[in-house]
């Protein structure tokens, strides 16, 4: 597991040009891209923090269809 620490700037990114792909092709070709400001580093599993998971899954989908999600067990404080 590669680890991106603490104290700047990661942006994550969800590629859907590789979803599509992915489908097409009927391959699992990683979909996210954490951009640092030396580095690019694709997965399709992240975790952010101790308990939050970015996750890309097409073969074994959510009941609803989604492929890509997060998942957490941590409070969510929601600002409008």
């Amino acid at each position: 597991m590669k680890e991106l620490n603490k104290g700047y700037i990661k942006r994550i990114h969800v590629n859907q040009h590789i979803i599509k792909a992915n489908r097409k092709k009927g391959s699992n070709d990683p979909v996210l891209t954490i951009k640092t400001t030396s580095d690019n580093v694709k997965a399709n599993h992240i975790m952010i923090g101790d308990n939050v998971r970015l996750c890309y899954a097409p073969e074994s989908p959510l009941a609803c269809g989604a492929t890509i999600w997060i998942e957490t067990t941590e409070q969510i404080n929601i600002q409008d």
